[in-house]
């Protein structure tokens, strides 16, 4: 007896949802089953969303954050932001992360990535041209290089603060170690030297 396979629209559309992040089979076919729930009108309404992002939104063109098409992303558009400290992360999702902590009031730069030490990048898939125009500044007097603390996020921080070096700004990074609340007994020793080394 052949075994029951979903048409091969859904099959594609799973295929799809599968090469987003986190998204493995079970979860493409639980995603794909809720759409077909909705009512017609709602599936169409989500397909013109999708298919329009590429005219709808586009890249900051002062620090390369998302914003809506020919405009500036929403901390760029806010005149109270204090343009001398300038926050370089990677991506979108840890812009929301840093605004979501409500301590930093300055602006940002994305990245858009990160380098791999091992592919003897040069950093052309960076947005390095926002950040040497925001460093180049006459208001510019820190860089927070909010970078991940892998070895590719490191190796980025060595790379940007080497570009960085010819202006007159201070270069740093955020504390790290213990989260907020954290066991001491259960952290791991790379955490705990981090933390120490980093004591304030």
């Amino acid at each position: 007896m052949r075994a029951i396979a979903y048409p091969p629209e859904i099959e594609e559309l799973i295929g799809r949802f599968k090469q987003l992040p986190g998204i493995g089979r079970r979860g493409a076919e639980r995603m794909v089953s809720a759409l077909l729930k909705q009512p017609e009108e709602e599936i169409v309404s989500l397909g013109k969303l999708i298919s329009c992002l590429p005219e709808t939104v586009t890249r900051c063109p002062r620090c390369g954050a998302l914003a809506s098409h020919g405009k500036l992303c929403a901390v760029c558009d806010d005149e109270s932001r204090d343009a001398s400290v300038i926050c370089v992360v990677e991506n979108m999702t840890q812009l929301i992360a840093v605004e979501a902590s409500r301590e930093f009031r300055g602006v940002y730069v994305v990245l858009g990535g990160k380098l791999d030490p091992l592919a003897s990048e040069n950093g052309a898939n960076l947005n390095l041209k926002n950040l040497m125009e925001r460093a180049a500044s006459p208001e510019a007097k820190e860089v927070i290089l909010a970078l991940t603390s892998d070895v590719e996020g490191r190796a980025t921080a060595v790379f940007l603060s080497e570009l960085l070096a010819k202006y007159p700004v201070k270069i740093t990074r955020p504390a790290q170690g213990l989260p907020a609340g954290a066991n001491l007994s259960f952290a791991d020793a790379a955490t705990i030297a981090a933390a120490f080394s980093g004591r304030n």
